[in-house]
Order: structure tokens, then C-alpha cells, then sequence
């Protein structure tokens, strides 16, 4: 990628047309997971890295929770999942779309066409209720969905369908766009996949093709990760989410992350294939398209799978945006960028203004080079899982550019402190040492301003604060 910030094109005296949007997102895919990455040599992502060439890709992007529901809705809405109040995989839980109306709902108020397809994971709700507010077109399903054959609802109309869940999910959209909308008005699709998550099925035509390559364990993987100087509630975490050395069905060739890897050839496929359908549709210059992922993922880092906690596998999660009729072609951005920022940076590119409610920060001035007044730390939660409770307990981070405090909510276990720098893979806890103090109080005085900066509310009466679980107690733990 040349450069380290991206820049506008420079034609631009004439006042823009409303660009369309086309938001692409994938569920738990890795944001080391593309093919220019080094850790996998063999994957090959041609329409991936395709965008990337055509737009911007941003080198520290994060989730603020790193959990699908709580992610999408943060997309959606600019906030944080303690405000908008999807703060679990439930399914009884939505975020409160009549005080927080998505960005596709002000779109809509604002002329917009919009639709859906794809995965939202929030409310699992039937028939005609399954459509959320702000969308003209609908086409979802409850929950994780299923790969093949799956159960889906259009427009409030539940029905099975045949076939494979990318391959589904992109024919829709294809069609959407060549057929389905309003061609007189701008429009913003979110075509959000059910892939790359568990149980990583791929598609038949791609089923085993990387079976014969082996992928390493990372540096920061089994055999390396002790845990030491650590909290104990990682050691407990580790019985029951990590990956064992001996384990057939990851060793030798590391099997699960390659079958990860080919789940994701149909998603690129897909990218390709839409691309394709805007540039028929006379549709390419003036659209904005985003690709990410819903949150990061273990991929055997500290011995892990899975996500949730605040380890940079979990935080971090690819974006790429392509607009070529505004973004320079190959850049990257560097600042730390996150999941709300995308609400209010879509908002902004529409000529929408951006409600108050949102907490995340519009991306122009990055691209405008314009990096003065940027963030220079943010907040990170998660709230422990009731149906997984020992994926971790509740937390709260902050990151900078060089360090990250961790502060789980435990009253008996030490909290954690990394130099990033220094410390990439996040090895050594720096909490206790006495280097290390000066920097323990400012992190800690970050974190307390930004709590208060995002409304942050441990009392707040969501359903999670009466029924989840405890953390695991001693006597499970021994």
C-alpha cells in the first residue's frame, strides 16, 4: 500500500451526487485474514485485495466490543454497546432502534433506499416482526442462520431456501441492486454474511483446498504462552477455549483456522461478483463500499479461540473503504479508527447530519489527511456471557498507540497492563512491576475520563446485570 494516510482525489469542484453505500461485513474473521498478510502465504483473496488496491485500507481499526450482536448494532447505530443496549448474543435482546435509529433509518429520512440481507444477530424475532425499522427491503434470519439450506424471511415472509448461505445471501443482493430498488433514488445495502463463523462449512466447491498446507502456530500460540505474571482467570479460561498442540483436529496442519480460510473464498467471490454488478449498473464511481469484519478472532494466539476479551486478536478487526470518485487509490490509515466511527462517517458522506447520540467520530478528516484532532485513546468492554461464562468476565480497557490497561471486574485477581511497542503479542503483564506505576495511574485516569465521555453505566438495568452468571467461583475453578 503506498503511503500511510489516505488523501482525496483532487477533482473535485463540482458538488457530489448522494453516494450509494454498500456495506460488506463478515462474522469473527481474523483482520490478519487477507491474502497480503504474512502468516497465511497460501490464501488467496483476489477481489479482497482487489478493493484494497482501489481504496483505503485502515491499519488499526477496532470494535468496541468484540461480540456479533453488540458489534453490529454499534456499526449501525455510532454507539457503544452499554448505550444502545445490545450488549449480549441473545435472543431476547435489541438495541433501542426508536430512541437510536440506525444510520440506514436516517437514510431513509433523508431519501435514501435501503435494505438489508444478510445476518443482524440481535432479537430473534418472527414473521413480519424480524424486519427492523429503516429498511424498504428485508432479507434476514434468526440467529447464526444455517449454511446450507437455510431458514430465511423476506420482508416478513419466512421460507427455506436452497443452497449455500453466501452463494444466497449474494444472490439476493445482486438482485437487489439490478432489479429490486428504486433506481431514482441513492441507495445503501448492507449485505452482512452469516460466514466466516463456526461451524466454518465451506462451500463445496471450496471444501478442503487448503487441507494439504500447514499454518504454524503463532508466535504468541501454545508452548509459548505461560500465562505467567498473568490473571488467574485466563488459566481457567484456557480449559475450555483453547487449542492443544496435540490435538488432531489442529495439528499438524493446524486444521480449523484452514478450514476458516476456505469458508472465506466464497465471502471473496461475493465481493467480487457485487463489484461487478455496480460497474454493469453504471454504479462504481459513485459508491462507497466498506468491507470488515463483526470483531477479531483467535486463530491459536495465548492458546485461544473464539474472541471477547481485550487482546488485540479480539479488538482488532480489517476494514477496507473504496469510493473512487473521492478516495485515493492504495492508501492506508493508521490512526485508530472504530467500529462507531462508521455510522457518522456515512452519515457525513450523505449530506445527513449526524445525531447527537452517536459516540463515534466521523473518518473525513482522516481522509483529508487532516490528523490533528484525532482520538489518542479508546474504551474497550465486554460483559460477561451468559451462555459463556467462562469466556471471560466483564471487563473494561483502554488502549493508546503503545499501551493497554486492562481492568476486569474481579475482586480477587490481578488486572493488566502491555507495552505494545514493545510487546506486540501481549506476553508480558507490566501491572505490578515498578517501572511501570506512573503509567498504571495515567491509564487509569484515561480510563476513567472515557467512562465518563461514553455514558458508561454498570448499573444501568439491562436484563445482564440480574441473570448472567457470576464469574466461575473458587470451588469451580479448583
Amino acid at each position: 500500500m503506498a503511503g500511510v494516510c489516505a488523501g482525496l482525489v483532487s477533482c473535485q469542484q463540482e458538488t457530489p451526487r448522494q453516494p450509494n453505500i454498500v456495506f460488506v461485513l463478515l462474522d469473527d474473521l481474523a483482520y490478519d485474514a487477507l491474502e497480503n498478510s504474512e502468516r497465511y502465504p497460501f490464501l488467496e483473496t483476489p477481489n479482497i485485495n482487489a478493493l484494497q488496491e482501489e481504496g483505503v485500507t485502515f491499519d488499526n481499526f477496532f470494535c468496541t466490543m468484540s461480540l456479533s450482536s453488540p458489534s453490529r448494532a454499534s456499526f449501525l447505530t455510532g454507539m457503544y454497546a452499554h448505550k444502545h443496549g445490545a450488549n449480549q448474543n441473545d435472543e431476547r435482546v435489541d438495541p433501542d432502534w426508536e430512541s437510536y435509529p440506525s444510520y440506514n433509518e436516517l437514510l431513509q429520512d433523508a431519501g435514501y433506499e435501503t435494505a438489508f440481507i444478510g445476518k443482524l444477530h440481535n432479537a430473534q424475532l418472527w414473521g413480519k416482526d424480524q424486519v427492523r425499522p429503516g429498511y424498504d427491503y428485508w432479507l434476514g434470519f434468526r440467529g447464526q442462520g444455517d449454511y446450507f439450506d437455510p431458514q430465511l424471511n423476506e420482508n416478513g415472509r419466512e421460507f427455506k431456501a436452497e443452497g449455500y448461505m453466501t452463494d444466497i445471501l449474494t444472490d439476493y443482493a445482486e438482485d437487489w441492486i439490478r432489479t429490486k430498488r428504486d433506481k431514482k433514488k441513492p441507495f445503501s445495502l448492507c449485505l452482512w454474511h452469516k460466514a466466516v463463523h463456526e461451524p466454518y462449512w465451506a462451500a463445496p466447491r471450496h471444501k478442503g483446498m487448503y487441507s494439504q498446507d500447514s499454518l504454524p502456530l503463532p508466535p504468541n500460540g501454545n508452548g509459548v504462552e505461560t500465562f505467567e505474571g498473568k490473571p488467574e482467570w485466563q488459566k481457567y479460561k484456557k480449559t475450555y477455549y483453547t487449542i492443544w498442540e496435540n490435538d488432531p483436529e489442529w495439528n499438524p496442519h493446524y486444521k480449523t483456522p484452514l478450514m476458516i480460510l476456505e469458508t472465506l473464498r466464497a465471502v471473496d467471490e461475493s465481493l467480487g461478483r457485487i463489484v461487478q454488478t455496480l460497474k454493469d449498473e453504471g454504479l462504481w464511481e459513485n459508491t462507497v463500499i466498506l468491507f470488515a469484519g463483526d470483531n477479531g478472532y483467535f486463530m491459536g494466539e495465548h492458546g485461544f479461540w473464539d474472541k471477547r476479551i481485550a487482546y488485540e486478536e479480539c479488538m482488532r478487526i480489517p476494514m477496507i473503504m473504496c469510493y473512487p470518485k473521492m478516495i485515493e487509490k492504495g492508501t492506508d490509515i493508521t490512526q485508530m479508527c472504530l467500529n462507531i466511527d462508521i455510522a457518522p462517517t456515512l452519515l457525513e458522506l450523505a449530506g445527513v447530519e449526524v445525531p447527537e447520540y452517536m459516540q463515534g467520530m466521523s473518518i473525513m478528516p482522516l481522509l483529508e489527511q487532516d490528523t490533528a484532532h484525532w482520538r489518542e485513546d479508546f474504551l474497550f468492554e465486554y460483559f460477561v456471557d451468559d451462555a459463556y461464562p467462562y469466556a471471560g468476565p466483564t471487563q473494561l480497557a483502554v488502549r493508546t498507540e503503545d499501551f493497554k490497561l486492562v481492568d476486569a471486574d474481579l475482586e480477587d485477581d490481578i488486572d493488566e497492563l502491555y507495552d505494545l511497542k514493545n510487546d506486540p503479542g501481549e506476553m508480558h503483564n507490566l501491572i505490578n512491576h515498578p517501572d511501570y506505576q506512573e503509567k498504571v495511574k495515567e491509564m487509569r485516569d484515561r480510563l476513567e475520563r472515557l467512562k465518563k465521555e461514553t455514558e458508561y453505566n454498570p448499573d444501568r438495568d439491562f436484563w445482564l446485570r440480574e441473570q448472567a452468571p457470576k464469574w466461575v467461583n473458587k470451588e469451580e475453578q479448583q
